[in-house]
């Protein structure tokens, strides 16, 4: 008799448990199963050239960040500015106009500024599907060989590039 109101009970707690956990849990920490592994392979064209192509290959040699943006992005431009400043400090930034329209996203570039030293386009997010984007805006670093060292779901900002981002840029990733 005692049993049928124990096992109650103890969902009852496992739950409570559970929730109190997800409480803790900061969504924009996402763990990607690409940290440590060679930036996926693609070969998508440039904005404004779609001929020439970039590839994972063009990603190697120094530390970069990779941005996932687009025009239709709300959150992409309020990290705009922050990338603005960075791009002026020297850091390399690759923009990824991801599920977008050149046009709109040459327009968007026009308005709030151009920090990338180059845009990749990748109309149909195929590029993004196997880099595990769930949306814009997401950033990765990646180290001089081209593996992925961090993933920042969200916009970036001082605070997100001073204790996680920029110890990986200066150290080489």
């Amino acid at each position: 008799m005692r049993l049928r109101y124990l096992l109650p009970a103890a969902a009852l707690v496992g739950l409570v448990v559970l929730f109190a956990a997800g409480l803790h849990h900061d969504p924009h920490e996402v763990p990607s199963p690409l940290i440590g592994k060679p930036a996926p392979a693609f070969s998508l064209g440039l904005l404004g050239e779609p001929a020439k192509r970039y590839t994972a290959d063009d990603l190697k040699g120094r530390p970069v960040l990779v941005n996932f943006f687009a025009s239709w992005c709300a959150a992409c431009e309020v990290e705009q500015d922050y990338l603005m400043q960075l791009a002026a400090q020297g850091v390399e930034i690759v923009g990824v106009d991801y599920k977008d329209s050149d046009e709109d996203a040459s327009r968007w570039l026009a308005r709030h500024g151009n920090p990338y030293r180059s845009v990749i386009t990748d109309p149909q997010g195929a590029a993004g599907l196997d880099w595990g984007v769930y949306g814009a805006p997401e950033t990765f670093v990646l180290n001089a060989a081209g593996t992925i060292v961090y993933k920042q779901i969200g916009p970036l900002d001082d605070a997100v590039w001073r204790t996680r981002i920029a110890p990986l840029m200066e150290r080489g990733s």
